[in-house]
């Protein structure tokens, strides 16, 4: 027994170093990336969209929720009514029929409109939607951001659930995100006018967890907050104040980085210059291996209220920054 026992030491020595030196060498494999058709710029043509939030559910598809610019506009005042959209190639996109739109939100202003930028989760085996919406005539300080839950990602038969209360300050409560972590915990965002605000969001996805924060250490904040995670960093993506000669409107879109879901952030540089329209407000997701920027522009109709919905691939360096983005446009 003892011959054995010595002559198996070796062995087993043998089979753990192997073991570890294979552990150090071996790299984990590459997300197999599915080079897929590019729809060409603006690809939805038959109505005006924007602030495009795009998501990746479970059935495999890839949805984005956009506001809708009314023609004729008035600014962003009539802005009212939402769609969805789908695709599982980049090229084909199912519209899926307007499924809220301001005449249903019961505590809303009475004139309608103001229905902007908006999100969309999923936990619980529930598909929740968030949207800002003013409850009073006296738009500009009365926002608020409502929620609703469908069975569906196509929010088909969604139910409003009322708003997130505990905010604080309704003055530009706009541009809603929602982020779910790996760990399964939601966080959400608002922001306009300079200002972000994120905390907690409990399990029940409509209530608030804890306190409010007040996001530091971004260069030029002015709206539209997009949070998302890559290789274990969190990434803010956000609209600036730029402006062109004349002192034309031109938001860039530009992101920051942290080992936080609520920072503090560290700015690292543009993700996307101005467009051919005054605002950006964009959402980055990836989609069978391929990272992409959706965004907005005015390529149709030329007037910084109409605007429409692009897409871009959007390529990460080493480092784990993000490469400036590549407009392109339909031939």
């Amino acid at each position: 027994m003892k011959i054995n026992h010595l002559i198996t030491i070796p062995v087993l020595l043998a089979a753990l170093l192997a073991s570890a030196s294979c552990g150090c060498d071996k790299t984990a494999p590459k997300e197999e990336v599915v080079e897929l058709q590019m729809p060409g710029n603006p690809f939805i043509t038959d109505i005006y969209l924007a602030d495009p939030s795009a998501h990746v559910w479970g059935d495999g598809r890839l949805y984005v929720y956009p506001s809708h610019d009314n023609d004729p506009p008035r600014g962003c005042d009539l802005m009212d009514g939402y769609h969805v959209y789908s695709t599982d190639d980049m090229v084909h996109w199912t519209d899926h029929g307007e499924f809220l739109h301001s005449r249903d939100v019961e505590w809303g202003r009475p004139e309608g409109g103001f229905m902007w930028a908006p999100d969309a989760a999923f936990k619980n085996g529930k598909y929740y939607y968030y949207f800002p919406h003013p409850s009073g005539t006296d738009w500009n300080n009365t926002w608020k951001v409502g929620i609703g839950v469908s069975d569906k990602p196509t929010m088909e038969n969604l139910k409003l659930l009322g708003y997130l209360e505990g905010l604080g300050d309704a003055f530009s409560m706009i541009d809603p995100c929602v982020f779910v972590d790996d760990d399964g915990q939601a966080y959400f965002y608002y922001g306009g006018g300079g200002r972000m605000i994120g905390c907690k969001l409990k399990d029940n996805m409509t209530e608030i967890d804890g306190p409010v924060v007040t996001m530091t250490g971004m260069k030029d904040y002015h709206e539209g907050p997009w949070v998302f995670k890559n290789n274990g960093k969190y990434y803010l993506m956000y609209a600036d104040n730029h402006q062109e000669p004349g002192n034309r409107g031109a938001n860039q879109l530009r992101y920051c980085w942290s080992d936080s879901p609520l920072g503090p952030w560290q700015y690292q540089g543009i993700i996307l210059t101005p467009t051919d329209c005054d605002t950006s407000h964009g959402s980055i997701v990836k989609y069978k291996g391929q990272w992409y920027l959706f965004y907005h522009n005015c390529n149709i109709s030329h007037q910084g209220n109409l605007r429409s919905i692009c897409v871009d691939k959007l390529y990460f360096n080493e480092d784990g920054t993000i490469r400036e983005v590549v407009q392109t446009f339909a031939k």
